[in-house]
């Protein structure tokens, strides 16, 4: 279960918050780490220093540049958030997060990715509507801020609980056998990309005028979390609904 658990940093500014990060992460099992466009050379001395001796980690590291890549294959993205954004998404807290785990993982192609922003700043708002939920660790509100490698502790130490609460075989739940693989995020953001196009050609979304349309959309849908047949059906009825505008201009 915990292999297909991914880190996924954004923005990284400081070596030694990656180094703490692989040592957090190994402290619990976790080994996937991807860095997104870090804003400083992931590895070095000060990188193996806060690692302790989990700096292989660092070195198997996925360096990517986009959020898009470093999730496409994963089925359930969560995004760390320490505050509250104006279109309110789907929030659990790291318990919750851990007790879904096993249950998310239990099909095969199962994999989640839990994102954390940068130090300074967080995850933007588009890199937040890309999650499927947001989770908040409940600090204390006079003193709130945590530094990045301790928010990965606490939302690692509750995946390794989760893991040591399945069955002593070891073995995740099984999956329904009527059960479809979830759309990946690659699936949904091709999805969310033809939904937008199709909209635009029929005249009921305006992109200079948005008013939040898509964030809407696209919370609704991943609040949804369709099965990947599901999505192929989506996306039919909308290259129908395109072929019938096409008609209708060429009439």
């Amino acid at each position: 279960m915990l292999e297909r658990i991914r880190i996924v940093l954004i923005g990284t500014s400081h070596p030694g918050n990656i180094g703490g990060t692989a040592r957090a992460m190994h402290n619990m099992g976790l080994a996937d780490l991807a860095l997104v466009a870090p804003r400083c050379e992931p590895l070095t001395a000060d990188t193996v220093s806060r690692a302790s001796g989990a700096d292989a980690l660092v070195h198997e590291a996925h360096t990517v540049a986009t959020l898009e890549e470093a999730v496409a294959d994963c089925t359930l993205v969560v995004g760390a958030s320490a505050r509250s954004r104006t279109l309110p998404w789907p929030m659990i807290t790291p318990r919750a997060l851990g007790e879904r785990l096993p249950d998310e993982l239990a099909a095969p192609a199962g994999r989640v990715a839990l994102v954390f922003g940068r130090e300074d700043s967080g995850l933007t708002n588009a890199e937040l509507q890309r999650c499927h939920a947001h989770v908040h660790i409940p600090t204390n509100p006079e003193f709130s801020s945590l530094n990045l490698a301790a928010a990965v502790q606490v939302l690692a130490y509750e995946c390794r609980l989760a893991w040591l609460a399945q069955p002593a075989s070891g073995e995740a739940p099984a999956a329904d056998e009527d059960g479809q693989p979830l759309a990946s995020h690659e699936e949904l953001e091709h999805y969310f990309a033809h939904l937008e196009r199709t909209l635009v050609a029929i005249g009921f979304h305006d992109p200079a005028t948005p008013r939040q349309l898509m964030a809407r959309l696209r919370r609704f849908t991943l609040r949804a979390r369709p099965e990947r047949m599901e999505l192929n059906i989506l996306r039919g009825i909308l290259s129908a609904t395109e072929r019938q505008a096409e008609r209708g201009d060429d009439g």
